[in-house]
């Protein structure tokens, strides 16, 4: 049976980019049970309070919440557990030592499926304050508001 192509996406942590200045972004396998994959392919999960570690040279996935599998049995996994995400040994080499250097953090985006492989979207981030999320805000809007009216200009012409 051939593998779907393309990317589906699973779930987003849209209140990351919020949260967090991305300071750049990495594509990640993930290590899964057989039920989690099926759990995912019904889009029953949740990036909301994940967050990434490196530890002993491999990087982690905590507190990635994807649902028990509806026709699963005694053979369903844990809902919260701790995950392991695959990437290329001079990534995480330069992962850990960014990490280590600043006052920087992994932050999982997205999490799809890219030609039948389930994939994580991490970013390396650092913490916004208050009143860097207030400026962002003030941004958008502002942003927003001159789309709107050259908009309405170029429709009165």
């Amino acid at each position: 049976m051939p593998r779907e192509k393309g990317q589906k996406v699973i779930a987003s942590n849209r209140k990351a980019r919020h949260e967090y200045t991305i300071l750049e972004t990495f594509e990640c396998g993930i290590v899964l049970q057989g039920t989690e994959v099926k759990a995912l392919r019904e889009g029953k999960a949740s990036l909301v309070d994940a967050f990434a570690t490196a530890e002993n040279g491999e990087v982690w996935l905590h507190a990635l919440h994807i649902a028990e599998y509806g026709q699963g049995s005694w053979t369903n996994h844990p809902v919260r557990r701790k995950r392991k995400l695959l990437l290329h040994r001079q990534e995480i080499d330069g992962l850990i030592g960014r990490l280590r250097d600043g006052n920087l953090t992994l932050v999982p985006l997205q999490m799809y499926f890219k030609d039948g492989y389930a994939k994580v979207e991490l970013a390396l981030a650092r913490g916004k304050q208050a009143h860097d999320k207030r400026r962002d805000i003030a941004e958008r809007t502002a942003k927003r508001e001159v789309e709107r009216e050259l908009g309405r200009r170029v429709k009165g012409m």
